[in-house]
């Protein structure tokens, strides 16, 4: 039996952390697949995922073959049965999308062309991705034709009866392909169930210029082309209602994997959303999809994140990309690690960049202590697109005429290429895998240490759709594009990692209307856990100028309570829809001055240059620090709060306020990243980190797993600067390192707390 429970996979009774390697049966003359099976087993792995493409099972007259009929790589069963043989775990990623470089996204092409499949977004623009309407009644009817093909070949393997597979992806990527498109699905149909939901939640009148009687087409009229003072509450709405739509998109397909008996293996939900190396959009992902596990046991996200070399410029994008899933997750939803990045970073095989060996081993590691307990390598094995039949739905082809559009070969920074070359990454992989499955029977058990919760506000991650053209909500996500998540130039969340603090993930986002409209019960226990002192006396947040009027309110009562906040960023005067909406401000006692930007407006109103700078007071701080440059400075002043630093001008930019039981710390400058300083604000909120180090240079993350129940530890020190760092490590005041060790550039240590 395989089920969840906490934080943590159970397998059999015995809680596992299973690493996997992602290869592709279709890529590879069936005469190769038990070398490269071979290959996984050297490297450790205890799993092999794989995608299962529609386009390449589904033949030109329609047939899909799963069995080889056609050719001999087709025979999934088969495949399925040599993991067996070899002791693998089978994970299996059956669509209907899959990506992976694939034609149509894995989606055969004939698809379309069917009736009402490829939606129009607004003012009636095509997407310019190959997207389609995932609940498109015609989609549907296709999509369950190939489930009811592929699920009886995975159902009669699964692990309760006997066979390798563990788990079953669904779909993949869901709603990416419509966000980087801005493309969202606009039919009357889907016009009709956003009116319909508006009704229901009593959120019509925030649209006065559509009426409640409104028919299919003036729905869609209105929706797909509001007018220009309503196009930011269309867009927030419609993202809301897009919840909803795709958590109905995963239910149904996980309804069909349950009605061919796979009943008793996970159901993964796959979380897309970085780009550029970094991680700053990820959360959009886990905003977009949080319907579809929440209040839903048994089904768990797993991240996709690809952020190349992991540096102190990054780390922090990874760290938070985790901390904000675990958020969004219920107390048994395990986070998973479905694409974790493996390789070279030559994707495109033209060198344009190179990402070093140990690389993958400091995320491997750092993904570890973080609380995956299943990390998938992505792409483990390099193979061949194979021709694809002529197909009547593309006359004259298309070029290629394979699976995919990279050419012959696929996989080509892969640890194991698509000739069966290992690359240089393949030895470094195997060996942290080694290594750190020599800890499982310890590490599955542990949950990672905490030493103060991190506000997720989820909300401020609903970005993806925006009415083309609309200044009023450009205007709203410049703001939040500068301070959500990891703070102003990502300072804060930079800080708190290289800080060596442990932290806990907290959505501070209400979602009454996903759970008022699910069709399911809402078991309380199930959900993420919310704000509160008893569960995080101390909470860090990075925020802009907008926060909802819920979520204001939400932390006003948590410090009136007695909690400890850690504000950086600007204290909000702003709703979610940029209306005026200035609670905290009011119920703290704040006075709130003009932002001083870099840029100001001379007497004729030209801009000039202006350089707001910033100093600590060393009365109140103990800290004595030269003036530094900020990007911006938001004036405060409250009677009887201390004064932590001030702005060039004399205005306070950093008040210790008390309210109520509690207290807040607002810094409302983009303060450097001075570890120190930001030490320094959390020891007056009460924070004693569970691990201090005395290095002098920055670049080490501190990852500690503790086990509740018998309190067994393990720490790991990672270094991502580009130097040696030495240091000495305390535990709650005590040393556990007798004299200093030594973590080479780009290296970790292993460090057992209570063996030396």
């Amino acid at each position: 039996m395989i089920t969840t429970r906490g934080q943590h996979l159970i397998i059999d009774g015995e809680p596992r952390v299973i690493f996997a390697g992602e290869v592709h049966y279709f890529r590879l003359p069936r005469s190769l697949w038990r070398e490269r099976l071979t290959e996984l087993k050297a490297a450790g792995a205890q799993a092999v995922a794989t995608y299962i493409p529609w386009v390449a099972h589904e033949l030109p007259d329609g047939r899909i073959d799963l069995t080889g009929e056609t050719a001999d790589w087709r025979d999934l069963g088969a495949f399925c049965d040599l993991a067996a043989e070899l002791g693998l775990m089978f994970i299996a990623r059956p669509g209907p999308f899959c990506m992976a470089e694939l034609k149509n996204e894995g989606i055969p092409h004939r698809i379309y062309g069917l009736d009402g499949v490829v939606a129009a977004g607004w003012r009636d623009a095509r997407p310019t991705t190959r997207d389609l309407d995932y609940l498109a009644p015609a989609f549907l009817a296709e999509a369950r034709r190939w489930y009811d093909a592929v699920l009886p070949v995975l159902a009669a393997r699964q692990h309760d009866l006997g066979g390798p597979v563990i788990a079953v992806q669904l779909d993949n990527e869901i709603g990416m392909l419509a966000w980087v498109s801005n493309s969202p699905a606009l039919t009357e149909t889907v016009a009709a169930d956003w009116l319909d939901w508006l009704t229901r939640l009593g959120r019509l009148g925030r649209h006065p210029a559509l009426a409640a009687d409104a028919g299919p087409a003036a729905a869609l009229a209105y929706l797909a082309d509001p007018p220009d003072e309503s196009a930011i509450t269309v867009a927030d709405d419609l993202m809301r209602f897009c919840r909803v739509r795709f958590r109905r998109y995963s239910d149904t397909l996980a309804a069909w994997v349950a009605e061919h008996g796979l009943d008793s293996v996970p159901l993964l939900i796959n979380i897309h959303g970085t780009g550029g190396g970094r991680g700053l959009t990820y959360p959009i992902g886990i905003s977009q999809l949080l319907g579809t596990w929440r209040n839903r046991p048994g089904v768990i996200a797993g991240s996709d994140m690809y952020l190349g070399d992991l540096t102190v410029g990054n780390v922090a994008d990874f760290v938070l990309g985790n901390v904000f899933a675990r958020a969004a997750a219920g107390p048994n939803q395990p986070l998973t690690a479905l694409e974790f990045e493996a390789g070279d970073g030559d994707y495109g095989q033209d060198l344009s960049a190179l990402v070093p060996p140990e690389a993958t081993v400091l995320k491997t590691r750092l993904a570890y202590a973080l609380g995956n307990r299943l990390i998938n390598f992505y792409l483990f094995a390099g193979g061949v697109n194979p021709p694809l039949d002529p197909d009547p739905a593309l006359a004259g082809g298309d070029g290629i005429d394979r699976i995919a559009f990279t050419g012959e070969e696929h996989g080509f920074a892969a640890p194991v290429g698509p000739s069966g070359h290992r690359n240089r990454t393949f030895a470094q992989l195997a060996s942290v895998i080694t290594e750190l499955n020599r800890l499982e029977g310890r590490a599955a058990r542990m949950v990672p240490h905490t030493d103060l919760g991190y506000g997720f506000v989820s909300d401020h991650y609903l970005t993806e759709y925006a009415v083309p053209g609309d200044a009023a909500t450009q205007r709203l996500r410049d703001d939040l594009g500068r301070f959500r998540g990891l703070g102003p130039r990502e300072i804060l969340a930079r800080a708190l990692v290289l800080g060596g603090y442990g932290l806990a993930g907290v959505d501070l986002s209400p979602h009454d209307d996903l759970d008022r409209t699910d069709p399911r019960p809402v078991v309380s226990a199930e959900l993420p856990e919310t704000l509160s002192v008893g569960r995080h006396p101390v909470l860090a947040l990075a925020c802009g100028h907008s926060l909802a009027a819920e979520t204001q309110r939400l932390l006003i009562d948590y410090v009136a309570a007695g909690g400890r906040l850690l504000l950086a960023g600007a204290v909000p005067t702003l709703d979610e829809l940029g209306g005026d909406c200035r609670l905290l401000v009011e119920e703290f006692g704040l006075s709130v001055g003009a932002e001083r930007p870099d840029q100001l407006a001379d007497r004729f109103g030209r801009p000039r240059s202006y350089h707001p700078t910033v100093r600590l007071d060393p009365a109140t701080t103990g800290l004595r620090r030269p003036e530094v440059r900020v990007g911006a400075a938001q004036p405060l002043r409250r009677p009887g709060a201390t004064v932590l630093a001030r702005e060039s001008g004399g205005e306070p930019v950093a008040l210790d306020v008390e309210h109520g039981a509690g207290r807040a710390i607002l810094l409302t400058a983009d303060y450097p990243c001075d570890l120190a300083v930001y030490g320094m604000l959390l020891d007056r909120l009460g924070v004693t980190p569970r691990y201090r180090l005395d290095a002098t240079d920055p670049g080490l993350v501190i990852t500690g797993m503790i086990d509740p129940g018998s309190g067994d530890e393990l720490l790991q020190l990672i270094n991502v600067a580009p130097y040696p760092i030495e240091t000495r490590v305390w535990r709650a005041g005590e040393s556990i390192t007798p004299r200093p060790v030594t973590i080479g550039s780009r290296q970790a240590v292993l460090l057992d707390p209570d063996l030396g």
